[in-house]
C-alpha cells in the first residue's frame, strides 16, 4: 500500500510579488506584459518518503485528472494507493466515479479531506515552495518559459525526497 496526497495547482504567468530585498531608493521593478499564459499540473506526495509525482496538462479537469491516476497506477502497479484529496468538483465527476468502479479502478481508495482545509494536505505546502521558487517576483515571458522553470523546480525535487519531507512538514 501506499499512502498519497493529492491535489493540482496552476502556475500562471501573471506575477505573484513576495516580499523580497532591495538596495534603499532602488525599488524592486517586476515587469509585466498583460497575458495570463498557464500551466497546469497534479501532483501527489509519499509523506513518508518524499517521493513526488508530478503530471502537467492544459487544464484540470475529470479527463486530466483520469490520466493522473493511470500515471499513479502504473508507477504504483503492484500497490493499492490510498489517495487523500480535497472535495474538488473533478475528483467527484461522474467519469472519475465509473473510473473507481471498473477493475482499473479497484487498485483506488480516495480519502477526502474535509471541506476548506488545505491546511491539511501536505501537499500545499509543495505548491507554495513551487511558486516561490518558480513565479514569485519573476516575468515569464511565456507558457514555455513557465514550463521549463517548473521543470527544474520538478527535477530538483526528484533528487532531494529529504528536503520535500522537510518542506512540507514530514520530518525535521
Amino acid at each position: 500500500m501506499v499512502l498519497l496526497y493529492v491535489d493540482e495547482t496552476h502556475v500562471r504567468a501573471y506575477q505573484a510579488l513576495r516580499t523580497t530585498w532591495a538596495e534603499v531608493g532602488n525599488q524592486k521593478q517586476v515587469p509585466s506584459y498583460g497575458h495570463h499564459a498557464h500551466v497546469s499540473i497534479f501532483g501527489a506526495v509519499d509523506v513518508q518518503q518524499g517521493d513526488v509525482v508530478f503530471h502537467r496538462a492544459s487544464s484540470a479537469n475529470a479527463e486530466t485528472f483520469l490520466d493522473f491516476l493511470r500515471l499513479l497506477k502504473k508507477k504504483y502497479a503492484d500497490r493499492f494507493i490510498v489517495l487523500v484529496l480535497d472535495n474538488a468538483r473533478i475528483h467527484h465527476a461522474n467519469m472519475v466515479q465509473a473510473f473507481l468502479q471498473r477493475e482499473e479502478g479497484g487498485a483506488f481508495h480516495f480519502i477526502f479531506l474535509p471541506p476548506y482545509s488545505p491546511h491539511l494536505n501536505p501537499i500545499e505546502r509543495l505548491w507554495k515552495w513551487l511558486k516561490d521558487d518558480v513565479i514569485a517576483n519573476v516575468l515569464h515571458k511565456d507558457q514555455n518559459d513557465i514550463a521549463q522553470s517548473i521543470t527544474r523546480f520538478e527535477q530538483y525535487v526528484l533528487q532531494h525526497p529529504d528536503e520535500v519531507l522537510r518542506r512540507i512538514g514530514c520530518a525535521t
